[in-house]
């Protein structure tokens, strides 16, 4: 057995080895909580997730942390007089939590809020002070309180993205009056008379507040230590957010994270999805047109590390494949539910276990799930039952693993109980009447009720075991 991950920083596929084969650790950046989720929201935490399920496979436990951003230039920016920055910090971390939790995604861990790790944020910005990597802005100047990371200090500064730094763009967190170099990024913003005073602590360099990057540093460090494994996040993070918490945190004698991995992007028509962009959709829309499975299972169809355009068709094409798993599952459990003389054992295929060793190769891993539902199928129409229930616990710890299983009481809302139920009944008299029907010999009637059922989109299936329903895929 051996994972693979591409890592960003090597720009490589790695074996990876965890500091400690019974404690897989990782850390996720998590959602800025200053509106609410979108598809790409979802498709990251969503990568995040089936990788997390597979190490813990693997490896048998994972810490996993993901925090929650609930201070930011952006929150204060989207707060109202009537609902101040930390009311809307927790209304929308709701939603993302909920939003997470409809599609299957599995509740971290330890999940901080950045408000929470203030100290642990200050003597981060200490150690880099006193090692000469950081300074504080020139007092009685319009930058005082400000303290910021002198990016020209740190030989490696840069390394995460490959960029020299004459290269980059100047890092727009903070006015530049106070940097030394228009690319210094800021560690601690001084209070600025149009903020909230709620938005301010105190700190040795002034009142103030802390900039985003020293927030995942500092979070990492105190949940997960000083080095751990792997450090997730969107591609759209690589620079400047994770280039300087890669900074900051080496300067500051750590030894940070040993894998990056960074999921790709949402596109619509192959641009960006982005809320400056406003071409975005909202996840509650989506999650209101769409069941939460289908929507799940379009997001982790394709590779974690390619970009996914989304169209209408990505739903369908999932909702068509998830009807054959269910199809099949249905069938084999109602053929082989009381037979006691087939035994098997549950385990991964080795195919399946091989794809998603190579990088997380989902896609690949689904083309083993849907060649063993053809079999499956192959198996009960042939009457090999021994077959058919291979082929039924592969498929079933396959979908586990994924967290696809169409058949877990997870996906079923008390809504879609109550109207299965209530086709059941329907469907179950029409069947009766028919074999009424046909036991009296009337053929006509009997097939008159066929039609119906079958108009209204239901198959039937006559086996020695009595007839059973389903609806008809497309």
């Amino acid at each position: 057995m051996t994972v693979q991950l591409y890592d960003t920083k090597a720009q490589a596929l790695r074996d990876f080895a965890p500091l400690d084969p019974g404690n897989v650790t990782i850390y996720v950046c998590g959602p800025t909580v200053q509106s609410g989720p979108h598809i790409g929201h979802l498709r990251g935490a969503l990568a995040f997730d089936i990788l997390r399920r597979w190490l813990a496979h693997r490896y048998g436990r994972v810490t996993f942390v993901r925090n929650v951003t609930d201070i930011d230039d952006k929150v204060l920016a989207n707060a109202t007089d009537g609902e101040p920055w930390w009311a809307l910090a927790y209304r929308m971390e709701l939603e993302f939590t909920r939003a997470y939790t409809a599609i299957g995604i599995l509740p971290p861990t330890y999940e901080p809020r950045a408000t929470a790790s203030i100290p642990q944020m200050q003597e981060i910005i200490r150690r880099l002070i006193e090692a000469g990597y950081a300074y504080p802005a020139g007092e009685g100047t319009d930058a005082a309180g400000d303290v910021y990371f002198d990016v020209r200090s740190w030989a490696d500064y840069g390394a995460l993205t490959r960029q020299s730094i004459d290269a980059m763009e100047p890092a727009a967190d903070a006015d530049p009056r106070g940097k030394r170099d228009p690319r210094d990024f800021a560690l601690w913003k001084g209070a600025k008379s149009d903020e909230p005073a709620s938005a301010t602590w105190d700190s040795p360099w002034g009142p103030g507040r802390p900039g985003w990057h020293i927030e995942c540093s500092a979070m990492a460090r105190r949940y997960l230590g000083a080095e751990f494994d792997i450090h997730g996040g969107g591609l759209d993070l690589r620079f400047p957010h994770h280039e300087n918490e890669l900074a900051q945190s080496t300067a500051a004698g750590d030894g940070f994270a040993r894998y990056w991995v960074h999921n790709g992007l949402v596109t619509v028509g192959a641009q960006k999805m982005s809320k400056s962009l406003f071409n975005f959709v909202l996840a509650e829309d989506l999650l209101r047109e769409r069941d939460p499975l289908v929507v799940r299972y379009a997001l982790a169809a394709a590779h974690y590390r390619s970009n996914l355009d989304i169209t209408a068709s990505t739903f369908d094409e999932a909702e068509a494949a998830l009807d054959r798993i269910r199809t099949f599952l249905e069938r084999a459990l109602r053929t082989l539910r009381a037979d006691e003389d087939v035994r098997v054992e549950a385990a991964v295929p080795a195919a399946f276990a091989g794809a998603l060793d190579d990088d997380l190769g989902v896609p690949q891993a689904l083309a083993v799930l849907h060649e063993t539902v053809r079999e499956g199928n192959s198996a009960l129409d042939a009457g090999d039952r021994q077959a058919a229930l291979r082929a039924f616990a592969d498929v079933a710890v396959m979908t586990g693993v994924l967290g696809i299983d169409p058949l877990d009481p997870q996906w079923r809302s008390t809504d879609a109980s109550a109207e299965a139920s209530a086709l059941d009944t329907l469907v179950q008299t029409m069947i009766a009447q028919r074999a009424e029907a046909r036991a009296a010999k009337d053929w006509a009637a009997a097939d008159r009720i066929r039609d119906a059922i079958a108009a209204a989109g239901i198959a039937l299936e006559d086996t020695s075991d009595g007839t059973h329903w389903s609806l008809i895929d497309g």
